[in-house]
């Protein structure tokens, strides 16, 4: 499924604006101007989250900093998770200490946590980045949530000063598929986007059928369309496994 996903800022040559992304560089945009912003990006997987975020950089004048965490194993702890994050902007921004850290980032446009701290599997097949530990985790991987909430409340007015953009996917493997728990259960999902609105902003990556069709036909070397609505039909909306069962006939 990689073979459609974006990893860095210069990945997709062929990009069609949509609703969503529009709504998404404009959030982008207002970050030159404001600070203490957290900001989730979430989506189903195979939305094409990352490619609207890679695209917005590309052409928005920001100053961003991308953490890239390689974790040895699946099997380490939250709190182990947790310290290695910190080791590497710790590193990154030549810091000494948590509170040099948040001094050193309020530097900076946009703190993202995208592909290279979530998947960096795909940068080096030896490591595994922090979606797959959650996925491996499961239920257990509530904890790392719940320690990041700690450090918020820890350094609340640190972060005041820092603008935070979160890739953000609560997946959960079923049958061999993913499905986000923000987005793929009906009412649910709505409720748990309402809560999740109420502390924090979000970006809601979904697409018309319409919109779908034209990012589908500019990724594929398919044009027919009853073929691709057929699977929309199917996968619902989310380009990238379109594009993906497409390439695979």
């Amino acid at each position: 499924m990689d073979t459609f996903k974006a990893k860095s800022i210069k990945d997709e040559s062929e990009f069609t604006p949509t609703r969503a992304y529009r709504r998404l560089y404009n959030k982008f945009l207002s970050l030159k101007t404001s600070k203490g912003r957290f900001i989730h990006i979430i989506g189903s997987p195979g939305t094409g989250k990352s490619t609207n975020i890679y695209h917005a950089l590309d052409n928005l004048d920001l100053k961003v900093y991308e953490p890239v965490l390689k974790l040895d194993s699946l099997k380490i702890s939250a709190r182990t998770l947790s310290n290695e994050m910190f080791k590497v902007f710790k590193q990154d921004f030549q810091a000494e200490t948590r509170k040099e850290v948040y001094e050193k980032a309020s530097d900076y446009d946009m703190i993202i946590f995208a592909d290279k701290f979530l998947d960096s599997e795909y940068l080096d097949k030896d490591k595994v980045g922090v979606s797959k530990w959650i996925e491996h985790k499961r239920i257990k991987a509530v904890s790392i949530y719940f320690l990041l909430l700690i450090e918020f409340i820890k350094h609340n007015q640190d972060l005041k000063q820092v603008n935070v953009v979160l890739h953000h996917a609560m997946v959960i493997n079923y049958k061999e598929k993913k499905y986000d728990f923000l987005t793929d259960f009906g009412l649910l999902s709505w409720i748990f986007r309402g809560v999740l609105g109420i502390f924090f902003e979000y970006i809601l990556i979904s697409y018309e059928d319409s919109e779908i069709i034209e990012i589908v036909k500019n990724h594929s070397e398919y044009k027919n369309e009853e073929q691709i609505r057929s699977y929309i039909k199917k996968y619902g909306s989310k380009p990238r496994l379109i594009c993906k069962e497409l390439q695979n006939q």
